[in-house]
């Protein structure tokens, strides 16, 4: 049970009052944090929020805000090697993991915090980009939640025909020569949002939002990632590739993908979610991919579509 308080940048944060965070310890003693948003009034369930690659739970606290006005609790995770959790390098920069199956022992933690806290019933997963990847796996191997939604799902990493092979010699030859752990080419010590200026950018249209990513990053620094390790390209593909193999668990599962999406795999969202029992693709059209953080009139149709699909995974 977490029993000791994490900081929280509520103002950094920009969402609804009363979000707390605790420190939770995973089973290979590595220090994790969780964030929670309760509504006001009565509680339809709490949604299980698995946030990207490079992200933090102050990032989301606008999504627990349209889902708290909807009746739902949030408990949201930093995972390993991001946020406020441990870094895994030395140079807490770089994006790492050593083995992809280990954010598995994140959601373990984060699921002995929920019944600690002993949120409310059902639990729903809501997870986005690499956070997708990992909520996969999760609810292949029976992840406790009655339904499940992704947002952009790195079910495959989108790379140009040329790049692909020389990312995929990279990612497996780095490791075996001492360099698994430095950053991979191309991409920068700084985090995406703050090197890339509105225009141009590939997560969202809406101003708005990417410069409230901007300015959490700004005033908490603490909080960002730049690019990834060779290791951690290495894993992500290996992952991607095995969880391809495996067939989709039959549970009410909702996909949304922006029609202008450039950073995952499109074609494998659309495989699997065509072969998902009681699955549905939701395209978005004109969205990036930060679906849930585009403009308003967007935002509202999402989170909408999203709890009338909880409240049939409630049936």
């Amino acid at each position: 049970m977490p029993t000791t308080p994490a900081p929280f940048h509520e103002a950094a944060a920009g969402g609804p009052p009363l979000g707390v965070a605790y420190w939770v310890e995973t089973s290979d003693e590595l220090r994790i944090r969780v964030g929670l948003w309760k509504p006001q009034g009565s509680v339809l369930g709490t949604v299980l929020l698995f946030p990207g690659r490079t992200e933090y739970i102050e990032k989301y606290a606008q999504t627990a805000g349209e889902l708290a006005a909807r009746g739902y609790a949030t408990l949201a995770i930093d995972w390993r090697g991001q946020g406020l959790a441990d870094r895994l390098l030395d140079d807490r920069r770089i994006g790492h993991v050593q083995h992809f199956p280990d954010y598995q022992k994140d959601i373990a933690a984060m699921l002995r915090a929920a019944r600690g806290l002993d949120l409310p019933r059902p639990f729903h997963l809501l997870a986005h980009s690499m956070g997708g990847a990992i909520g996969l796996r999760a609810v292949m191997e029976g992840l406790p939640v009655q339904s499940c939604a992704f947002s952009g799902p790195m079910w495959g990493i989108h790379m140009s025909p040329w790049s692909r092979p020389l990312a995929v010699s990279l990612a497996n030859l780095g490791p075996v020569f001492g360099i698994g752990t430095h950053l991979m080419p191309s991409t920068s010590y700084q985090g995406y949002v703050l090197e890339q200026e509105f225009d141009g950018n590939q997560l969202t249209t809406d101003p708005d939002m990417y410069q409230m990513m901007r300015d959490q990053l700004t005033a908490c620094p603490d909080l960002g990632i730049g690019g990834p390790s060779l290791i951690w390209l290495r894993e992500s593909l290996a992952e991607t590739r095995l969880l391809a193999g495996r067939a989709s668990p039959d549970i009410p599962c909702l996909t949304f993908l922006g029609t202008a999406e450039k950073i995952v795999d499109t074609k494998a969202i659309h495989s699997r979610m065509e072969k998902w029992p009681r699955g549905t693709l939701e395209l978005v059209p004109g969205a990036e991919h930060e679906v849930l953080m585009e403009g308003p009139d967007t935002r509202k149709l999402v989170f909408d579509r999203l709890v009338k699909h909880f409240a049939h995974g409630r049936d």
